[in-house]
């Protein structure tokens, strides 16, 4: 069974930093697409970062560019979001999920539970 834990969340200052991680079980990180996606208050959620399976290509949203990266611990089966520079735009619950289409345009299929992110002063 497909699981997916996400934690490191908290209540930061703009311009800090953070990182999140993503426990996975049930499955490889190396098979599957594996992403982040966010949901601020009253808006819709949307994709922030993922990595494909395939060709291990990254993709970020434009408005993170710069500030967040990506990454995966094969071994651990964890995947992280490095968080820097954070502005209170970025306030959101942020979601872990995974593809079984190994590319991340294929969309994803299980989701965690989500972290919640606060920035602000």
């Amino acid at each position: 069974q497909v699981q997916l834990v996400e934690s490191g969340g908290d209540l930061v200052q703009p311009g800090g930093s953070l990182r999140l991680s993503c426990a996975a079980s049930g499955f490889t990180l190396d098979d599957y697409a594996i992403g982040w996606f966010r949901q601020a208050p009253g808006k819709e959620r949307e994709g922030v970062s993922c990595i494909s399976a395939s060709d291990g290509g990254t993709y970020y949203a434009d408005s993170v560019k710069g500030r967040f990266t990506i990454s995966k611990d094969n071994a651990k089966n964890i995947l992280f979001l490095q968080m820097n520079n954070l502005k209170p735009d970025d306030t959101a619950v942020y979601y872990c999920a995974a593809g079984e289409g190994r590319l991340c345009k294929y969309g994803m299929d299980h989701w965690g539970y989500g972290t919640l992110v606060i920035v602000s002063s």
